[in-house]
């Protein structure tokens, strides 16, 4: 194996941060695009680059704040990232089991712990099926003797390998034996986290509804819905049953940070199926947030459901103004509109900081939409009195603004 200086270790001593995560987020990213860098030459040696970060990594960053979520979400990023690089590579076998004992040395002294999701991973780790099959059975009795202790006490257990266990028993397909050690788990309730290897392996011996029901046994108050639902809908859609994977699923499996991403996510699983069709679908999902929907429509250039979606309830004004003053030339009708809108919400209330800039902003796309559309600049001011007088207080702050405006 070429020897290889990797600039990543300094940074990674043990308790090399703080509590702060900015710092160690950032390096995580560097290390990461280093070894990704040296994956393109020589696998061999990203590979075992990545062994010693993994290595190194919880150590360092044991004392930074993880009450943000942000340095967990780096390292299950670094994990995912990192997984394939060392999988793949071909390897001496015992080169690979040299891995894997280093890797579970890691995981095992983990104390946050922050690597617990390289487990989910340890059968595509392995590589080999006989070498999955060798740390199923190291691995497989330690869990049943907890499970089997825990069902006889009513005592919570807890093995840092059992994610490993699974995965390796599931990679090797030894899924009957998988699921009858799952079972044993359930001497309290029907844990997602431990369960979706039963129904992945469900899955892979063909059994698909029986797959979907065993993961629809899976909810319960604390279990991921979304993460149950996503795992029924690929089942369906890698079956060829796309009509009913969005029927049952689509809506329910499908979430992201904001409601013109969720939107995205859809219509890239589902492109037969027409963007209002799917938009309206997710508008009902969601009773009385139709505004929130507004962006999604402008930007899949359903004008006319947008000014729809942003009357039925409140969006932010600041999304419609950017709307009208994107759309003023190309979609005058669409803008003028949106520019209204704008103006009638901040009349009453909506919007977060509303400033004087703002309501000119309104008013100037409106102005410029009008203009595109050949209408009276009076009618237009005419118009804006009239919402101004229908608004009662609410119009006083834009009565002010626009004071200069209205009045020329």
């Amino acid at each position: 194996m070429t020897t290889y200086k990797w600039k990543f270790p300094p940074r990674f001593r043990r308790n090399a941060f703080g509590w702060k995560s900015d710092t160690p987020i950032q390096r995580i990213k560097e290390a990461l695009v280093e070894i990704k860098a040296i994956a393109k030459k020589e696998p061999l040696v990203a590979a075992e680059g990545a062994v010693l970060f993994l290595e190194k990594l919880a150590p360092a960053i044991e004392q930074v704040d993880s009450s943000s979520g942000g340095i967990g979400s780096a390292v299950n990023l670094a994990i995912k990232t990192l997984v394939p690089i060392i999988a793949k590579v071909d390897v001496a076998r015992a080169v690979r089991e040299r891995w894997l004992d280093r890797l579970w040395d890691a995981l095992q002294e983990d104390s946050m712990p922050y690597l617990e999701y390289l487990g989910e991973f340890w059968g595509e780790l392995c590589a080999a099926p006989e070498i999955a099959s060798k740390w199923a059975d190291d691995l497989a009795p330690t869990v049943t003797t907890m499970w089997d202790h825990c069902a006889s006490t009513g005592e919570y257990g807890y093995f840092r390998g059992t994610t490993a266990c699974l995965s390796a028993l599931y990679a090797v397909g030894r899924h009957d034996e998988l699921l009858a050690l799952i079972a044993k788990s359930e001497y309290r309730h029907k844990s997602w986290h431990y369960r979706v290897w039963g129904a992945k392996a469900l899955a892979k011996m063909g059994k698909r509804d029986e797959a979907i029901q065993y993961a629809q046994e899976s909810k319960g108050l604390n279990e991921p819905l979304i993460a149950i639902a996503e795992f029924c809908e690929g089942v369906l859609l890698d079956a060829g049953f796309v009509d009913e994977a969005y029927a049952r699923y689509a809506v329910e499996a499908t979430y992201a940070t904001t409601n013109l991403a969720t939107f995205k996510a859809v219509t890239k699983k589902y492109p037969g199926i027409p963007k209002e069709t799917i938009l309206r679908d997710l508008v009902a999902s969601q009773p009385g947030q139709e505004g929130k929907w507004f962006a999604a429509a402008k930007d899949s250039g359903l004008f006319e459901l947008a000014i729809e979606l942003a009357n039925k309830s409140p969006a932010d004004p600041r999304t419609l103004i950017r709307g009208a003053r994107d759309f003023a030339v190309k979609q005058p009708a669409f803008a003028m509109a949106a520019g209204m809108t704008a103006l009638t919400g901040i009349m009453r209330g909506y919007g977060y900081d509303i400033t004087g800039i703002d309501v000119l902003d309104a008013y100037a796309a409106v102005m410029l939409a009008a203009g595109a559309m050949g209408v009276d600049e009076a009618t237009v001011k005419e118009n804006v009195r009239a919402a101004i007088a229908a608004s009662g207080v609410g119009g006083m702050f834009v009565q002010r603004v626009l004071a200069h405006q209205l009045a020329m």
